[in-house]
């Protein structure tokens, strides 16, 4: 028993690390689909306990400590100083960074991802279409305890860059939100928090 024990462990640790690869090398944010993947390039079986996405994360930062020591940070700055831009433009309703753009974890073709949290849901669709940013919407869902919340994603190209807004009702904003119901609460941060991890990098930079 202890034996087998010991080779789902490993298996779980191989796929993570196999995960983090194709997340790091292919650009993939998906932890379901990444893992998916590594599972399959492994040749585990379907019943294999597949890992969590904290233990991905893990191994993500493992992996671009490694070998993506000097271009990832960059790039993570570039996205973020984007995202703070985007923030700043959209200061009046109350934005927040938010996944792996804050997390760190980026690929070099990452989203960034924000949540909104206006007076008025349809004042930022008016917000874009009076700057001419077309964009594209869909709904979608995030959790906190055994409530739902209703949020709009509006999808759209900023710097040439993909640019996800999470439009959310105002008393949200001091919720914590998870993507599932039994998942972790998504980081969130503000602008000045933003700033100060930019500020951060530029002080460490080489």
């Amino acid at each position: 028993m202890r034996r087998k024990h010991s080779r789902a462990n490993s298996m779980r640790a191989s796929i993570a690390a196999a995960a983090a690869r194709i997340m790091a090398e292919d650009g993939i944010d998906d932890y379901a689909i990444a893992k998916r993947k590594a599972a399959r390039a492994l040749g585990a079986p379907a019943t294999e306990a597949l890992p969590a996405n904290a233990e991905i994360e893990r191994a993500l930062h493992e992996y671009r400590a490694l070998y993506q020591a000097d271009e990832h940070p960059e790039r993570i700055a570039e996205l973020r100083e984007l995202a703070l831009e985007a923030m700043q433009e959209l200061k009046r309703f109350h934005p927040y960074l938010t996944g792996p753009v804050l997390a760190g974890t980026a690929g070099p073709y990452a989203e960034i991802e924000l949540q909104l949290f206006p007076d008025d849901p349809k004042e930022v669709e008016m917000f874009l279409l009076e700057r001419h940013l077309p964009f594209e919407t869909e709904e979608g869902r995030r959790f906190s305890g055994d409530r739902v919340h209703a949020v709009a994603a509006l999808t759209l190209a900023w710097q040439e860059v993909p640019l996800r807004l999470s439009v959310f009702d105002p008393r949200d904003e001091r919720v914590a939100l998870k993507t599932t119901p039994s998942g972790k609460v998504a980081e969130r941060a503000g602008i000045s928090e933003v700033g100060a991890l930019i500020a951060e990098y530029v002080a460490t930079a080489p």
